[in-house]
């Protein structure tokens, strides 16, 4: 009998079949990257917002304005409207308080929309790269930071990040 040596052409395409089907399963994981980097900005953003609120109600605590429902916290680095100490849920005060570019992140009024807990009077932020929320955005659609100011001088603001739709 003669000694064979290497594969026969039934291991080689089982082990291509194989490759193939792992290729197919493991590829979808490997392709959204780019939601996964605008998910994680969103929850960077959010971050960024909560130290920024951090640091303007401790201003706001030291010029004793912290129990007031509407106020302006000044210093060198400018100024902050300010609702019981923390910023206001408006897209001037929330611009001031964050240093995000423009280009990358669109921040605007909300819009009443029930699936994402949000109202006109609240303010989101976005990646510029996606859709714009509507009143009909579903959470699954979603990719978004909702802020809602402080409702009284012993409540926070609510910071909410739908990431989901990114």
């Amino acid at each position: 009998m003669k000694n064979s040596r290497g594969f026969t052409l039934i291991e080689l395409v089982i082990v291509i079949v194989i490759l193939g089907i792992l290729a197919i399963t493991a590829a979808p994981k490997f392709l959204n990257l780019a939601g996964d980097a605008r998910a994680s900005t969103v929850n960077g953003v959010k971050a960024a917002l909560q130290s920024a609120n951090a640091v303007i109600y401790s201003k706001a605590v030291l010029q004793n304005k912290q129990s007031s429902a509407s106020a302006t916290i000044t210093d060198t680095q400018g100024s902050v409207d300010t609702v019981y100490g923390y910023t206001a849920a408006t897209t001037t005060a929330v611009t001031a308080a964050l240093d995000v570019n423009s280009s990358d992140y669109t921040i605007a009024a909300g819009v009443a929309n029930s699936n994402l807990s949000m109202a006109t009077t609240d303010v989101m932020i976005y990646p510029t790269d996606t859709t714009a929320p509507t009143a009909s955005t579903t959470t699954a659609q979603a990719c978004v930071l909702v802020y809602k100011a402080a409702a009284s001088a012993t409540a926070k603001p609510t910071l909410t990040a739908y990431t989901t739709g990114c």
